[in-house]
């Protein structure tokens, strides 16, 4: 499986949910390929946010080698799953969506049906706290993620 995780910037929410599913998976032993990018062009090339690498850090998860990159037309097709993590993120993504697209486009925090555990704030004008609920918002999610996944299979 494939996974694309997505915020604005690509340097808080979608490179620390990329690391709490990285890390997840790991530890549960599921074959997955994981990558995260914005929908807008402002961090190309540059680190997670230094509170989202510490955050992350303290569970034991690095993020420091991760780069900022914008989302492409081809990711539409190279991944299984575009997680958005949020609906202005989300809309972002449906504009840019190709119409013959085969990844299943969705907000993040709401995969399922049954699932609804809502938007992942962004915390990049908030302090270290925000960057610590933004981590336990994503390890909620991408736990019920994956269960949603494998008990649909």
């Amino acid at each position: 499986m494939k996974l694309l995780t997505v915020c604005l910037g690509n340097i808080c929410r979608s490179p620390a949910a990329q690391g709490i599913i990285e890390n997840f998976a790991q530890e549960r032993g599921i074959n997955v390929t994981v990558d995260s990018a914005g929908t807008a062009a402002y961090h190309i090339g540059k680190s997670p946010d230094r509170r989202s690498i510490n955050e992350l850090r303290s569970v034991g998860i690095d993020l420091s080698q991760q780069r900022a990159r914008q989302v492409v037309e081809a990711d539409f097709y190279q991944y299984d799953w575009i997680l958005a993590m949020d609906a202005s993120n989300l809309q972002n993504l449906k504009v840019i969506m190709p119409d013959d697209a085969s990844a299943q486009v969705v907000m993040f925090g709401e995969f399922a049906e049954y699932v609804r555990l809502g938007e992942v704030e962004d915390p990049y004008y908030g302090d270290d706290s925000s960057f610590h609920s933004m981590r336990l918002h994503l390890t909620e999610i991408a736990e019920s993620f994956f269960d949603s996944i494998y008990s649909a299979s």
